[in-house]
């Protein structure tokens, strides 16, 4: 990845709807040419995909939760995996060292939707302890996608 690659990348970070000639502006490249780095962007990994950036709390997700999980000695972890991923709160998870197994980050409506994510838990017999704590303010947030 040259330097111009980074350049489109942190050009379509900030804003992906900028179209090929506005970024080849920027670059000093082709429309043509800024298609093919995507493309090649793309084909190595690199370039994802690209998708708006909501505001969780203009959609009535106000609320950020981070939840330190053990998981129960019992539990499938495939099968956790698959749940967790399946739920359209969790935003982010993460297997981790230390003395936890997972963090997981949900955005919910309220704290009554966090009570009911631990609820859920307790009741599929994924935990064996956790920890959830709040975030009172967002210094820097990854964009938001809204799930079904």
């Amino acid at each position: 990845m040259d330097h111009i690659d980074r350049t489109i990348c942190i050009l379509l970070s900030a804003d992906a709807r900028q179209s090929m000639a506005q970024i080849g502006a920027q670059v000093g490249l082709s429309t043509s040419a800024v298609n093919d780095r995507l493309k090649r962007l793309s084909e190595r990994g690199v370039l994802r995909r690209m998708r708006a950036d909501l505001d969780a709390g203009a959609l009535g997700l106000p609320v950020t939760a981070f939840v330190w999980i053990a998981l129960a000695e019992t539990a499938d972890e495939t099968a956790f995996r698959g749940a967790i991923a399946a739920r359209p709160e969790v935003t982010a998870c993460h297997h981790v060292t230390g003395p936890w197994s997972y963090l997981v980050q949900v955005r919910m409506p309220s704290l009554a939707g966090v009570e009911g994510f631990l609820g859920w838990l307790k009741a599929e017999g994924w935990i064996a302890r956790s920890e959830t704590m709040l975030a009172l303010s967002t210094v820097v947030e990854p964009p938001f996608q809204l799930r079904e």
